[in-house]
């Protein structure tokens, strides 16, 4: 993501007088309307502050004033400020700049979310906007959030994201919105259920002691001459009919004037044209040096000294020493920062100046270019570089070191500006083609790749193939295997993956690093794993030599998935850790699925601890998906698993209906074969084999209908699936279907009177699991298993290895099965997690953000937990859980 302006998160601080006081007008009687949206006892009465009105009237400064009144009556109801742009219209951006400016309340919150937000896919909003509500439920103070500027959001999206922010927002949070025009929020809805306070134009206007007050003592103008009579005053006040931003263009036009009367009699019209005429007064007063500044500098965002100076080069007083002369003589400039280094126009202002100033500003749009550049603020660098139109410097830019492209709002800045450009530019440039292809790949879309590449390869028809259009060629195949990728068409992606790699040169490791990936991915979704991980091999090499850390999780995670195919449990656990090392404190949201391959592989290792830690750890992050892909569904059938691995077969079962419904409802059908996989088993343990038989044929999986054949007894039928398809595997290469295929003929075998047939296969299974260490695999196939085993000791069958793995038939799991559980009803494995915090200590609310539950929801799972164990309070569950052995 890119780099977030810490300027958008000040709270505007109040303008202070030669005494150091705050130098405005107090208006208790707007405060008074404000604190009304406030109750202090529960959190907060209603949900929603609106102030709406024009420019200029002062929303910003009255929601300042307020702010600090608030936090100096009550310390613990704190706020947090975000002042929006036109920018921040692109939804991942909003919410990275929402969580942030929540961030500066609590550090720790939303950091998850944040991670999500730096996927080029990240989820959708409704989907972060839930966790992040989960989080804020979870804190204990009452809070305010202010999005100051919500008229610069253009998006339906961003507003669709706050209405469902507003639907379910937590007590302790009340949200203030102030904006020169209604957000197209459900205003109507929260105004007739008493949840909106409102402040418009009408009520922010000056009344007439407020205008005198702010002329003649808190506007800072005293001691410069301008001294209204009343009579003045009350003719000012009509004029500008209260408008703030009127009287105090008024102010400034009047200083040096003589006949200030004559002034304020010839004074009239509505906003826009008085607005022109006084600020043309107001620039007129000012040194030729000040103005020059002024209209220079305006094509800005945000200003500081260093940066002005680079861009007006001939200045002979000092940019900073010129800021602050400004603000000190109330030329609409508001600070951004308490040190007073960052600064902005006021927004009328900045318009009038953008309107007047120079015709020729490429040479100023350059020098901005350029110090953003050396200042490693590499976007502005690019939209100044773009605004002068340099497309050369521009593109440039894009591809240089420092420029977050994964993130979603530079992404559509940069296509946004690809998308403006003629064809005829591109044509005669085809590698801006290029990049509007892959960009839009990167960020997730599909759409118009294909034009843009054919348009590419148009424009190179008749080029000349030299060393810059053979690379071109070749970042065209590494995007068409990309595409193909999202297409699930393997033959493409092999094709076009090995074009790339054959025209790119070895110094574009970006384009290099995207072949060998989809190459990767082209051979294990074609079955060859060897090819699949010497191509993530490649691809992890390359991401290492580019320094590129996302790409460089993304191989070593892919590489490990294939170990992990091929038996290699170790390798694959030390790869899998890896990438949470690279992920660090932060992870990126498929560190989701990195923490559900591990608990696969602590699963196997037999240590449930480990692998439900890690499951839980999973949950939370593939959840961040649920309503764009179906990431979640293996981490609900693995707990599935988990849970009929402890002997809770109903609540496996209830889970499995849950996620069943889950895929259904979302269309995620690709994933019901997996779900039935699981369900079979749970269905054979029930010993409702119709239904199991019912699922196997509704999904033909081999390994789930030979063991649905072995629970009917039709071992014949079992083994005369299970030989060919075990030597097919075999064949294949594909280890670890040939190991649990081994493990099924083995037992059919026994089970047929074949006991030294069966002996031989189990031999063979346990040559190939003993380098991984599973357990699991042969501990869930029960007793008859433990029987084989144990014959296999007999006559000296590795012995090691099977003492290992009869000691852990003998070691009952680390919760005790339901089974065995002395309970009318025993307690679900979330009961039991609740249970193991609870007796660690932790409040319901702690609970509730630990597991990323509603506090509500954990007082109900204490309920049943009490009931289950006839106890009344929580320290008497302990005792009772101790008792029994669950804890």
């Amino acid at each position: 993501m890119e780099q977030l302006l810490a300027t958008k998160l000040y709270i505007p601080s109040l303008r202070a007088g030669p005494d150091g006081a705050p130098r405005l007008v107090l208006r208790p009687r707007l405060v008074e309307r404000l604190n009304e949206g406030l109750r202090r006892e529960h959190g907060f009465g209603r949900k929603l502050t609106l102030i709406s009105a024009p420019a200029g009237f002062g929303k910003t400064t009255l929601v300042s004033e307020w702010i600090a009144a608030c936090e100096q009556r009550t310390p613990q109801v704190r706020a947090a400020w975000l002042s929006l742009d036109k920018g921040d219209s692109e939804p991942a951006r909003f919410l990275a700049y929402l969580v942030a400016a929540l961030q500066t309340l609590v550090e720790t919150l939303g950091v998850s979310i944040l991670s999500a937000l730096q996927s080029p896919q990240p989820p959708a909003s409704q989907a972060l906007l839930t966790a992040l509500l989960n989080e804020i439920a979870a804190l204990p103070d009452p809070f305010i959030l202010v999005l100051d500027d919500y008229h610069a959001i253009d998006s339906k999206p961003v507003d669709q994201a706050l209405a469902f922010l507003l639907d379910h927002l937590p007590p302790q949070m009340h949200l203030v919105i102030a904006s020169r025009e209604d957000p197209s929020l459900p205003l109507a809805r929260l105004r007739a259920q008493g949840l909106l306070t409102e402040l418009r134009a009408a009520d922010l206007r000056f009344t007439s002691a407020e205008a005198a007050e702010f002329l003649n003592q808190a506007s800072g103008l005293q001691g410069m001459g301008l001294a209204l009579s009343a009579e003045e005053l009350n003719a000012l006040e009509t004029r500008t009919e209260g408008w703030i931003a009127g009287l105090q263009l008024a102010a400034l036009a009047m200083q040096g004037q003589s006949d200030t009367a004559s002034f304020i009699q010839a004074f009239t019209g509505s906003h826009r044209f008085v607005l022109d005429y006084l600020l043309e007064e107001v620039l007129q007063q000012q040194p030729e040096s000040i103005q020059a500044f002024l209209l220079r500098t305006s094509i800005l965002e945000r200003l500081c000294g260093p940066l002005c100076d680079a861009v007006l080069l001939d200045s002979e007083t000092p940019g900073q020493e010129t800021l602050e002369f400004l603000e000190r003589a109330n030329l609409f400039i508001v600070p951004l920062d308490n040190q007073r280094r960052w600064y902005r126009y006021h927004h009328l202002f900045a318009e009038f100046l953008r309107q007047r100033a120079p015709r020729e500003q490429a040479g100023l749009h350059m020098r901005a270019s350029q110090w953003f550049e050396e200042a490693g603020l590499k976007l502005e660098a690019f939209q100044h570089a773009a605004a002068a139109h340099d497309i050369q410097r521009a593109e440039r830019l894009i591809g240089a070191k420092g420029m977050t492209i994964h993130s979603r709002g530079t992404l559509a800045i940069i296509l946004d500006w690809l998308a403006s450009l003629p064809a005829a530019v591109k044509d005669a440039r085809p590698s801006l083609w290029v990049r509007s292809a892959t960009l839009a790949l990167v960020g997730g879309q599909t759409g118009g790749v294909e034009e843009n590449l054919n348009a590419a390869e148009k424009a190179l028809q008749n080029a000349e193939l030299d060393a810059r259009n053979r690379d071109l060629i070749g970042q065209i195949a590494a995007a068409r295997a990309t595409l193909a990728l999202t297409r699930y068409q393997p033959e493409v992606i092999l094709a076009q993956a090995q074009r790339a790699l054959e025209y790119l040169p070895p110094e574009d490791l970006a384009f290099r690093l995207t072949a060998f990936w989809t190459l990767g991915f082209a051979h294990y979704l074609l079955g060859d794993r060897a090819a699949a991980a010497q191509a993530y091999t490649q691809a992890l090499e390359v991401s290492q030599e580019a320094g590129d850390s996302f790409s460089t999780i993304l191989a070593t995670g892919s590489l490990g998935q294939v170990q992990e195919l091929e038996n290699q449990l170790h390798l694959a656990a030390a790869s899998y850790r890896r990438v949470l090392e690279l992920a660090g404190e932060h992870p990126l949201p498929n560190i989701g699925e990195t923490h559900l391959d591990l608990a696969r592989i602590y699963y196997e290792w037999n240590d449930l601890e480990a692998a439900e830690q890690h499951a839980r750890q999973s949950l939370p992050l593939v959840r961040l998906y649920d309503r764009l892909i179906d990431r979640f569904v293996l981490t609900e059938i693995f707990l599935a698993r988990l849970e009929l691995a402890r002997g809770d077969i109903d609540g496996a079962a209830g889970r499995l209906a849950q996620t069943e419904q889950s895929v259904r409802q979302n269309n995620f059908v690709q994933r019901l074969p997996e779900v039935a996989a699981a369900q079979v088993l749970v269905l054979i343990r029930q010993g409702k084999l119709q239904a199991a038989a019912q699922l196997v044929q509704a999904y033909p999986l081999p390994l789930h209908q030979a063991r649905l054949l072995l629970a009917q007894g039709d071992l014949h039928a079992a083994l005369a699936l299970l030989e060919p398809l075990r030597q097919e595997m075999q064949t294949k290469g594909w280890q670890d279907e040939r190991l649990k295929a081994l493990v099924l003929e083995a037992l059919a075998l026994r089970a047929q009177g074949e006991k030294q047939r069966a002996l031989q296969a189990l031999a063979q299974a346990l040559a190939l699991a003993e380098p991984g260490g599973f357990i699991r695999l042969f501990v869930d196939e029960g007793p008859p298993m433990a029987r084989l085993l144990s014959e296999a000791a007999a006559q000296g069958v590795m012995p090691g290895y099977t003492a290992r793995l009869l000691a852990a038939f003998e070691k009952p799991p680390a919760l005790r099965p339901a089974s065995l559980q002395p309970l009318v009803e025993p307690l679900s494995l979330r009961e039991m997690e609740v249970l193991r915090l609870v007796a660690q200590g932790l409040s319901n609310r702690e609970i509730s953000a630990k597991l990323f539950l509603a506090v509500d929801t954990v007082k109900g799972y204490n309920r049943r937990i009490f009931d289950k164990l006839h106890v009344q309070r929580r320290t008497e569950a302990i005792a009772r859980a101790r008792e029994l052995g669950l804890l």
